[in-house]
């Protein structure tokens, strides 16, 4: 798999205003194709490859383009672009003309039969479309939430008929057991883990396989995407605003013990901290973790066009392989690791709004009260 995404950074055109854009060895050519790389896209493209006619030749399939435009709704397949993403390729469709630029699709204006840029290469006689296409993000949620219901359910029907579950339930048996023994029951506490260990188990696998997909050569970048990891921070949100008791509302908005003039300022503290920092702090270390790490192995594959010149064809490749190998496994590490800390995060908020607090504490022999579990993960956080 390594070596296959070495094909496809090596050949698969990325230059603005031209359709061929031939192989990626410059610095400036490897840094817009690992930004673009990065990106969501409305088609799989492989490798590309120059015949003998010298014609350009692009390995992948298209994905349906669903858009709503100034006429209605029109789809078409992406493949019409002919993998143009410099706003040159112009398809007619439902007496409209699109482009698309920088992966986002642009409906022309009337009249226009070419896109004008302005300084700044921005569209000046286009605007975007609401675009509702199948993209490749889309197809990889697609296809590992079908495979979560697939296994899953075949490993809840085999607990119906025996107390081992066989072939791949063998696999996922210790994982499921992992995530509510050490994520769910000891954050959430024994009264309520139940309620909320379904969640937890499908945000961990979800998280976990789909980084998993983003280490092969076919480019996924699902986790990698803002608006992914913003919906499953906000489902975390949901989930523990919803659950929090009068406990846990009444340290929020009005904090016990502490001067009555202090609590307004941390009240809006403490609902800053619950309504905004939290989510943002899962969605951003997952976005930025993976976007990450997909950089850092690109730009070492890269190495064998960038330093080719000071250190020969042999010894470019030879120190981009070694390389790139050793991080490629830190990431297969690295994805098991954010999915493990989305999921502790989120049973941690969703343990601290549930837990339920005992006024009256137990004294040791000095006469200290001594605190439960609860409030010593609460002063913790």
């Amino acid at each position: 798999m390594l070596f296959a995404s070495t094909i496809a950074l090596a050949e698969t055109p990325v230059k603005d205003g031209a359709n061929d854009g031939g192989q990626i060895d410059t610095k400036t050519e490897v840094e817009e194709y690992i930004l673009h790389h990065i990106q969501d896209s409305h088609d799989f493209h492989l490798f590309s490859y120059t015949n003998d006619a010298g014609e350009r030749k692009h390995i992948g399939f298209p994905l349906p383009v669903i858009i709503w435009t100034s006429n209605g709704l029109t789809t078409f397949m992406s493949s019409e672009f002919h993998h143009d993403d410099s706003g040159q390729v112009i398809v007619e469709k439902n007496g409209l003309k699109f482009t698309k630029i920088h992966s986002k699709i642009y409906e022309l204006d009337a009249g226009a039969s070419t896109v004008a840029f302005d300084e700044d290469h921005h569209a000046t006689n286009a605007h975007k479309v609401l675009d509702f296409s199948i993209t490749k993000s889309v197809v990889g949620v697609l296809l590992i939430g079908l495979l979560m219901f697939v296994w899953f359910s075949r490993l809840a029907k085999q607990y119906k008929k025996k107390a081992i579950p066989t072939g791949f339930g063998r696999v996922l048996e210790p994982l499921v057991l992992y995530v509510r023994d050490e994520i769910a029951r000891p954050n959430i506490g024994e009264k309520h883990y139940r309620r909320f260990t379904g969640y937890l188990m499908t945000v961990f696998f979800f998280i976990w396989i789909l980084n998993l997909l983003g280490l092969t050569p076919f480019g996924f970048n699902v986790t990698g995407q803002l608006a992914v990891t913003a919906c499953l921070a906000i489902f975390t949100l949901i989930i523990y605003t919803a659950s929090g008791n009068k406990d846990y509302w009444m340290h929020i908005l009005w904090m016990p013990g502490v001067p009555i003039l202090i609590r307004p300022v941390l009240a809006l503290i403490e609902l800053a901290g619950a309504l905004i920092i939290k989510p943002f702090s899962l969605l951003v270390r997952l976005f930025a973790n993976i976007s990450a790490g997909h950089i850092v192995v690109m730009s070492l594959i890269a190495i064998m066009f960038t330093l080719k010149k000071s250190l020969g064809v042999v010894g470019a490749t030879s120190l981009s392989l070694v390389l790139s190998f050793f991080i490629t496994l830190i990431e297969v590490l690295v994805a098991f690791l954010q999915a493990y800390i989305f999921t502790m995060l989120s049973a941690l908020f969703i343990g601290m709004a549930v837990a339920e607090h005992d006024h009256d504490h137990d004294h040791d022999d000095h006469g200290h009260e001594i605190p439960d579990a609860e409030d010593v993960r609460a002063d913790f956080i």
